[in-house]
């Protein structure tokens, strides 16, 4: 059994909003699976797609396209069907869909940023956050030798994993680690919570929604609830909004040592 089918709630879970980023479907680093299993969980009035959902700079090169990254699609389409608000923001790697921005297709709108309001009242900027990284914006060559060398990474990651299911372990982003170890990461990222940050404040938003930097977190940014969605290809995370407003950052890695950890033990044979 993988680990993508550990949880098999008997009904849907109803919440307000999802949030989801970084995704890049059309690369072998994509965890469709589990995030398939993620959505058919859920009963949620609006997703949100915070961008690099299509990793429209790795097609470029050739298709990679297997059936679970149309089952991710497939799965978006049909809550969509069932009258869920999909809302597509755009991001970096899916920059190409940014010429036909205001589009809307039925339940399904396509956009460059959004404006959402919690149950509790509060104003939130969805936004990629690509806008807000200096090497992205001015120095692309810098943009994809980094992707690069993250895709090493990201390689290292799969076969770690591999071997850990393989020895009966839930997942673990060695990545993700990574990014919590290495200073000039570490530094990056809090440069960008402070530049998006500032930008909320002088738009008057309470908090922001956003993604890029896959590095999932909830947490106070100089008066700004910051809130990032991380990903799908190395932390397997999302941002859910309750029925009551109150938004939760869901870990893949946590809940399956959870489950892991509730599992009972085998029963010792009798003597």
């Amino acid at each position: 059994m993988s680990s993508a089918q550990l949880v098999k709630p008997s009904r849907k879970q109803r919440v307000r909003t999802l949030w989801i980023s970084d995704v890049h479907l059309g690369t072998r680093d994509c965890q469709a699976e589990h995030l398939a299993a993620f959505l058919k969980r859920y009963q949620a009035d609006r997703v949100y797609l915070v961008g690099d959902i299509i990793d429209g700079w790795k097609l470029r090169g050739g298709i990679y396209w297997p059936q679970a990254h149309s089952n991710v699609i497939r799965r978006l389409l049909t809550m969509s069907k069932r009258g869920t608000e999909v809302i597509y923001v755009t991001g970096n790697h899916d920059e190409f869909l940014r010429r036909y921005s205001s589009l809307v297709l039925g339940n399904i709108q396509l956009v460059d940023e959004a404006e959402h309001l919690t149950a509790d009242g509060r104003r939130l900027l969805v936004i990629h956050g690509d806008q807000f990284d200096v090497i992205t914006r001015y120095h692309r060559w810098l943009a994809f030798l980094g992707d690069s060398a993250y895709e090493f990474t990201l390689t290292l990651n799969r076969w770690l994993n591999h071997w850990r299911q393989r020895y009966g372990y839930g997942y673990w982003s060695l990545s993700a680690y990574l990014k919590h170890k290495v200073k000039s990461a570490v530094n990056f990222i809090s440069d960008f919570e402070e530049a998006i940050a500032h930008e909320c404040v002088k738009r008057g938003f309470n908090g922001v929604v956003c993604g890029h930097i896959h590095h999932a977190e909830i947490r106070r940014v100089g008066g700004v609830e910051y809130m990032n969605c991380g990903d799908w290809v190395e932390s397997c995370t999302a941002l859910i909004e309750q029925l009551d407003g109150s938004i939760l950052l869901y870990r893949l890695a946590e809940e399956q040592a959870q489950l892991e950890a509730e599992q009972p033990a085998l029963a010792e044979p009798l003597a």
